[in-house]
């Protein structure tokens, strides 16, 4: 049902981080406008927002070639559910959140409809697929921007486009690292995070236990706490967490990583968002990943950016230690690790880290982007 003023906004996203500012944008449009309504595609963050949901993304979240060809039917579905709610309720705005391959195909139905397009959280073409930016000037009236660099590319191809600074920034608080002198048996924090979706955990969960099982034995004042993702379904994980948690290995903390970044001195972290927000709590850590063979195959063919890490990409710079793939060894999980544990070397990073947050502009991005999204919608 529409508001009193017969206003709509549908929004898309396929993926649990961009579920959360999706919803996050979404609270802020209401405050600048109450009478409108949304429905769209999206998870848990949106539907308590508020959002009338036509489809839900657990089945449509997946990384890798190989990985989302699984799902071709779940997005053929979500996709043919989009048309429809479009033709019923022709909406003021699509605001479309990440998820490229789904959202410019959105974009461009929208388009065709006569419908107006905001895109929050940019396709990375500035990894790979730079040739998407055709689509967008030919479907998206603006992009709001989360990375400090993305602006001049878009203003160079002539595609409207703001940065508003990173989401982020609007939900983690100002946080001084001052180093902490250990103290005479004082544990060492490690937190293990081996990502938010079923193909990622598959791949590092059992490698991250692993190193951590050996840099017990060398370092038996080490702790680890393992994270485990809201999105992942916990009874698959169930016989190797009970494999490795010998002698209390491990503390399970579920849900957003928060309290971990807050507790631990150090990461091992599968790339991605996490890593990025990570950075912004300047915890520091050591970047994992591992996909397919064949995935990976394809990745090394097209994309374009010398580092995995989104920090490091943002500073031009290793700043966090990368283990991609061949190099994603138990071994060299262990070395990395011990190595970081000196209170000089972490100090270093974290330092390091301060400068990533700063370049990352102030709070605010979902506020920007909601006044951005308002005007659109002709409000």
């Amino acid at each position: 049902m529409n508001g009193p003023n017969g206003g709509h906004i549908v929004v898309i996203t396929g993926e649990p981080s961009g579920d959360v500012h999706a919803a996050t944008l979404v609270r802020e449009i209401k405050r600048a406008d109450p009478y409108l309504t949304f429905s769209g595609i999206g998870g848990e963050n949106l539907k308590a927002s508020d959002v009338d949901l036509f489809y839900h993304i657990r089945d449509l979240s997946a990384m890798g070639v190989t990985e989302v060809m699984f799902q071709v039917r779940n997005i053929h579905q979500a996709f043919s559910l989009y048309k429809r709610q479009l033709k019923r309720r022709k909406p003021d705005l699509v605001i479309l959140v990440d998820y490229p391959g789904f959202n410019l195909k959105a974009a461009e139905y929208a388009k065709k409809n006569s419908i107006r397009v905001l895109y929050y959280i940019s396709p990375k073409i500035w990894a790979w697929k730079y040739g998407r930016i055709k689509k967008i000037k030919k479907y998206v009236d603006h992009m709001s921007l989360i990375l400090p660099f993305e602006e001049k590319i878009y203003r160079k191809a002539s595609v409207p486009a703001t940065f508003v600074g990173h989401p982020l920034l609007d939900s983690c608080p100002e946080i001084n690292r001052k180093p902490e002198k250990k103290r005479d048996g004082r544990k060492t924090v490690v937190g293990l995070l081996p990502g938010s979706r079923a193909s990622e955990v598959t791949q590092h969960l059992e490698l991250m236990l692993k190193a951590a099982c050996f840099i017990k034995d060398r370092k038996p004042e080490t702790t680890f706490l393992l994270s485990i993702a809201q999105s992942v379904d916990f009874e698959k994980m169930a016989d190797v967490l009970e494999k490795y948690n010998r002698q209390d290995l491990f503390q399970i903390v579920k849900g957003a990583p928060e309290s971990i970044f807050r507790q631990s001195d150090l990461l091992v972290a599968a790339s991605g968002t996490v890593t990025l927000e990570a950075a912004i709590y300047r915890v520091p850590m050591i970047i994992v990943y591992r996909m397919s063979k064949f995935s990976y195959a394809i990745a090394r063919r097209f994309v374009k950016v010398q580092y995995a890490g989104l920090a490091n990409i943002i500073a031009g710079r290793e700043i966090v230690p990368e283990l991609i793939q061949e190099d994603a060894r138990v071994d060299s999980i262990v070395e990395k690790v011990i190595s970081l544990m000196e209170e000089k070397r972490l100090s270093r990073m974290r330092h390091e880290l301060l400068t990533i947050r700063n370049m990352l502009g102030g709070k605010g991005a979902s506020r920007r982007t909601a006044n951005i999204a308002v005007q659109m919608a002709g409000r």
